[in-house]
């Protein structure tokens, strides 16, 4: 049976809200005589590769996800690299963009900065409250690289909780998409006649942190059981929200942690790759947003699990912002507060840091706002784009690179396609085939020198999936650091013998429910470690294997 949400206007309190509908089989007659559901698979699939563009393929499985929720996941798991980047990157960007003229049916609640003071009452409209058990939430405040789309961003929250759904098989009626509307600062959507947002600028930081305020308590009080991701707020939002509010539910930002635990983990796969010990690594972030700090924060571990110190490792770690390379004494330098991973820190307690942590502090030189110069003088041997500048990465900082190391290691991580730091072919070009690549967004393979090569995807669904269904089972009270790093370690010794022969940084895609499962495990046992962070005593007396298939067990399958 397939669940269908209708809005309808309810008079008595002037609001729109949704009903449940279960769609039964159709009966006897109303039905062609012959039918099968493997047959109605491959009548979609055909339906699907017929549409010319990647925003038509989009709308036309968000209308089969509402027409049959079951049979659309069910094309998801079998053609995954087919379907994952038309509902979610890159596609999913354009479909961000253009939400407010592509609009049919709601698939999310939206809560607005009008509902200030009643917060509580727009939670318990959702029709499947009781039900809830993950909730990804935007306030639409910097969409990928697309900036500030405000109501637009929906189909980010939409498209994250498809592949909790698909990835680590959390039940569909599980998922709850939320996106906060307080206002945009985007004047095009304030024009735009079919914009379906309030028409109003964002407010001042008072009164949005006593929105959020209300938000999370109320978010506590209607549904305890959620696990709550946050998704494209604002850098300076981003951080100060992480850390106001992960320890009141379980909650965690998944452009801070989940990107930072997947570049941690395609780190640690390259470097098996490029012969130089790894504290003889150097790298250079070009970007210093909230994902590319919380992704230095991270990559510290890269060097501390040796047993190198912090300021050491810190030392190996470099940061690039618009004004160029980030120094102590440096005018504009970026003082975004966050929350500081404890495990990057011995014997650390909950800490606060600062972007200035990674500013070079004996650099007494002349500004340097060239990549190709910065990458001369820091000499890296990794390259990582956070910064939504396309085409960043030239072929001169690619050819620099080269000159560093005999393996570099260049990932442009950023969203969507068109706003990445260079392309697969780009790297291997400039590289004379030697690079080691990973994207945010997908790249086709590439033959040079009569050896096909594949791109790796950097991609925070092999993170987040496995880490939400381990919160989830456990029951956690919150999303420690350290299971967020587990979940990276555990993604990084996941590849086959025959995907490391293929040097490839990330596994196939069409393993990632069997990687999901094992990040799980992995997660529960760091919560169980942690001190009253899990709440399913019962787990605890399995071993691993045991768990494995309790985590297998409970993934929903089509």
């Amino acid at each position: 049976m397939s669940i269908v949400l209708t809005p309808y206007w309810s008079p008595d309190e002037g609001i729109q809200k949704l009903k449940i509908e279960a769609r039964a089989p159709a009966a006897p007659g109303l039905a062609p005589p012959v039918f099968s559901t493997k047959a109605q698979l491959d009548r979609t699939l055909l339906q699907l590769r017929s549409r010319t563009s990647p925003i038509e393929k989009y709308t036309f499985l968000a209308q089969a996800k509402q027409a049959d929720v079951e049979a659309f996941y069910k094309l998801c798991l079998e053609y995954m690299p087919e379907i994952i980047p038309i509902i979610y990157t890159p596609t999913v960007g354009d479909a961000c963009l253009q939400y407010s003229k592509i609009y049919r049916n709601p698939e999310g609640l939206f809560i607005s900065l009008k509902d200030k003071g009643r917060i509580g009452n727009i939670l318990r409209n959702w029709p499947l409250a009781n039900e809830a058990r993950i909730s990804v939430v935007t306030d639409g405040s910097r969409i990928l690289g697309l900036g500030d789309l405000g109501a637009n961003g929906m189909p980010i929250a939409v498209g994250k909780l498809s592949l909790y759904v698909a990835c680590a098989g959390i039940r569909p009626s599980s998922t709850l998409p939320i996106t906060l509307d307080l206002g945009t600062d985007n004047s095009s959507n304030l024009s735009d006649p079919l914009y379906l947002g309030l028409r109003q600028r964002r407010p001042l930081d008072a009164e949005y942190d006593a929105f959020m305020d209300e938000f999370i308590t109320e978010m506590g009080r209607v549904h305890p059981k959620v696990l709550v991701q946050f998704e494209d707020f604002s850098t300076d939002h981003a951080f100060s929200y992480l850390e106001r509010f992960r320890n009141r539910l379980p909650l965690f930002n998944d452009d801070i942690q989940g990107t930072g635990a997947v570049v941690l983990a395609g780190l640690l796969s390259a470097a098996r790759l490029v012969p130089i010990p790894r504290n003889e690594h150097r790298i250079l972030l070009f970007g210093a947003g909230s994902a590319s700090v919380g992704v230095a924060k991270q990559l510290m571990s890269f060097f501390t699990i040796t047993g190198v110190s912090e300021e050491a490792a810190r030392s190996q770690i470099w940061l690039v912002d618009s004004k160029g390379l980030v120094y102590v004494g440096r005018e504009e330098v970026a003082d975004y507060k966050m929350c500081m991973p404890p495990f990057l820190w011995r014997g650390g307690s909950h800490l606060t840091g600062y972007v200035i942590d990674f500013a070079r502090r004996h650099y007494t030189g002349v500004p340097m706002k060239d990549l190709t110069e910065i990458v001369k003088y820091v000499k890296p041997t990794v390259l990582l784009g956070l910064s939504t500048i396309a085409g960043a990465f030239t072929p001169e900082v690619i050819r620099q690179m080269s000159q560093n190391t005999p393996r570099p290691i260049i990932f442009p991580l950023s969203n969507p396609v068109q706003l990445s730091e260079c392309t697969f072919t780009e790297a291997l070009i400039h590289s004379n085939g030697t690079a080691i690549f990973a994207s945010g967004s997908p790249f086709g393979s590439e033959v040079i020198g009569g050896v096909r090569r594949e791109p790796g995807q950097g991609n925070n669904m092999y993170i987040f999936p496995g880490l939400g269904l381990g919160a989830i089972l456990c029951r956690a009270k919150s999303v420690t650091d350290s299971m967020v790093q587990t979940a990276a370690f555990r993604l990084a010794g996941s590849l086959s013998w025959d995907e490391r022969a293929l040097e490839l940084v990330y596994p196939r895609i069409e393993r990632i429910r069997e990687i999901s499962a094992h990040i799980a495990v992995k997660v529960i046992r760091a919560a169980q470690q942690a001190v009253c962070i899990d709440n399913s005593t019962d787990l605890k007396r399995m071993n691993d294997t045991i768990l494995l298939e309790f985590v297998k067990g409970k993934m929903w399958n089509p």
